[in-house]
C-alpha cells in the first residue's frame, strides 16, 4: 500500500478552520458540475462553490483531473487486506479491511460475518463495536449473513453452520445498538413474526441463500423485509410457473436489491434487465469482498478450507463461488464499461442508494451542504487517487492489488 496523508491533507473533524477541494469536476450524486469547490469544515461539507468564487485566503486542495465523487458505501464486505472478519473477530481485523478497502473509494463499509455459531457471530459483531467506538468512521455498521439459510442455497457457507433461528437469536439481534444493521436469511426457514420483529427493532432485513417461493417472499415483505442480497446468486431463479426469490425481488417496487458486478456471479445482460425492472434507486452495487482485495495473497481460509482466486474470481475445493476479489470501484467500473450503465447511475448505485437503504441519505451518499465530507477522487481509468472520510484525506499511488 502507498497511501500517504499530507500535513495540509489532515484535516478531519477536530479541524475548525475549513478548507477547500477544488476539483475539475465535481459529480455531488445527481449531477456532474465543472469547475467547483466543496468546502470542508470540521467533517462535513459546508458549502460548494465555483472555482472562481473561492475567497482568497482559504486553505486549498487543488485536483489533477479526475472526477470527485460522493465516498462508495458498500453493504457487504467479507473481508480485504489479506484478513476476514469470521476468521479473526477482532478490531484490528475490522481496521485493516476499512484500509485495505478505501484503495478502492469504499469510505463506509458495513463489516460482513459469515453463518457461524452464535457466540463467534457474537465476537465478531463485538469487534466492529470496538472499530467504531476506537474511532474508525469507515464502520457503517455490520451485516450478519446467516446462519438461517436453506442448506441448498448455501453457497460457500459450511453446512454444519446452517441452522434454524432460536428466539434467543432474534432477542439478540433485536438487542445490537450499531449505527446500521442487515440481516440476511431466507424467509422460508424463520417463524412467521420473527421478520416483523427484526424489522421492529430497525434491522434491514434481507433474504439471501434462500430457496423460498415467491408467495413466501411476499409474505416476508408484508412483515417488513427490505432488500435481497446477492441478486440471482444462492436464491430460487425466475421461472414461468414460480417466480421464486428473484421474481419477488424483480415484481417488488418498493425493495432494494444487491448485485455483485464482477464479471463472474452475474451476466451482464441480468444486472441490464434488473436495472431496467427495478424503480430508479433500488439497485445498489456490492462488492461480497473476501481476504483477496487489497492483498497480494491470493488465498485465504474460511471454516479451515482454503480458498483460491484464479482468473479473477474465488472458488472454494467444490467450485462454488466464494464471495468476489472486486472493491468498489471495479464494481462502478464493470457496471459503465461493461454492462453498459451511464456513469452518473453507477456512481449512485455506489453510494447514494445504499445510503438510502440504510435510511442514512440526509448524511451520506451526496456532495451537499451539512452532509459528511466522504469523497472518492478517481481518473478516466478508474484508478482511485484520493478518498476522504470525515474530510481526512489520503492519497493513493499505487494500483489495486486485488
Amino acid at each position: 500500500m502507498n497511501s500517504t496523508q499530507h500535513p495540509a491533507e489532515s484535516m478531519g473533524p477536530a479541524q475548525v478552520e475549513p478548507y477547500a477541494i477544488c476539483c475539475a469536476t465535481l459529480f455531488d450524486g445527481e449531477h456532474f458540475i465543472p469547475d467547483h469547490c466543496v468546502i470542508v469544515e470540521s467533517g462535513k461539507i459546508s458549502d460548494i462553490i465555483p472555482l472562481a468564487s473561492l475567497p482568497n485566503g482559504i486553505a486549498r486542495q487543488q485536483l489533477r483531473g479526475g472526477i470527485l465523487a460522493p465516498g462508495f458505501i458498500d453493504l457487504q464486505v467479507n473481508g480485504g487486506g489479506g484478513v476476514m472478519l469470521s476468521s479473526t473477530p477482532i478490531r484490528e481485523t475490522v481496521d485493516t479491511m476499512t484500509a485495505a478497502h478505501r484503495r478502492y473509494g469504499t469510505t463506509g463499509m458495513l463489516p460482513t460475518l459469515l453463518s457461524d455459531s452464535r457466540p463467534k457471530q457474537q465476537a465478531c459483531v463485538r469487534a466492529v463495536q470496538d472499530a467504531l467506538n476506537a474511532g474508525n468512521a469507515g464502520v457503517l455498521g455490520v451485516h450478519i449473513e446467516g446462519p438461517f439459510f436453506d442448506l441448498n442455497k448455501r453457497g460457500a457457507h459450511k453446512a454444519s453452520k446452517i441452522r434454524e433461528p432460536k428466539a434467543v437469536d432474534i432477542e439478540w439481534l433485536c438487542s445490537l445498538e450499531l449505527p446500521s444493521v442487515i440481516v440476511t436469511l431466507a424467509p422460508e426457514h424463520v417463524l412467521p413474526g420473527q421478520i416483523r420483529q427484526l424489522a421492529a427493532a430497525g434491522i434491514h432485513v434481507c433474504a439471501g441463500h434462500s430457496n423460498a417461493s415467491y408467495q413466501e417472499v411476499v409474505d416476508a415483505i408484508g412483515e417488513g423485509l427490505r432488500g435481497f442480497t446477492h441478486l440471482y446468486n444462492a436464491m430460487s431463479p425466475l421461472t414461468s410457473r414460480e417466480p421464486g426469490v428473484v421474481g419477488a425481488a424483480l415484481d417488488c417496487p418498493t425493495s432494494w436489491v444487491g448485485i455483485i458486478a464482477d464479471g463472474h456471479h452475474v451476466h451482464q445482460a441480468s444486472i441490464r434487465i434488473a436495472h431496467k425492472v427495478k424503480p430508479r434507486g433500488k439497485v445498489v452495487l456490492i462488492s461480497d469482498a473476501m481476504a483477496t482485495v487489497g492483498s497480494s495473497e491470493g488465498c485465504f481460509e474460511i471454516y479451515g478450507e482454503t480458498i483460491k482466486e484464479k482468473e479473477g474470481h474465488l472458488t472454494n475445493a467444490e467450485g462454488v463461488l466464494a464471495g468476489s476479489a472486486i472493491g468498489m470501484i471495479d464494481a462502478v467500473r464493470i457496471a459503465t464499461e461493461i454492462v453498459g450503465i451511464p456513469m452518473d447511475e453507477s456512481l449512485r448505485m455506489a453510494a447514494l442508494y445504499p445510503a438510502e437503504f440504510l435510511q442514512r441519505e440526509t448524511e451520506l451518499g451526496r456532495i451537499a451542504i451539512g452532509f459528511r465530507a466522504d469523497f472518492v477522487h478517481f481518473d478516466n481509468t478508474f484508478k482511485v487517487l484520493g478518498t476522504w472520510v470525515e474530510g481526512q484525506h489520503q492519497t493513493h499511488d499505487s494500483p489495486p492489488l486485488g
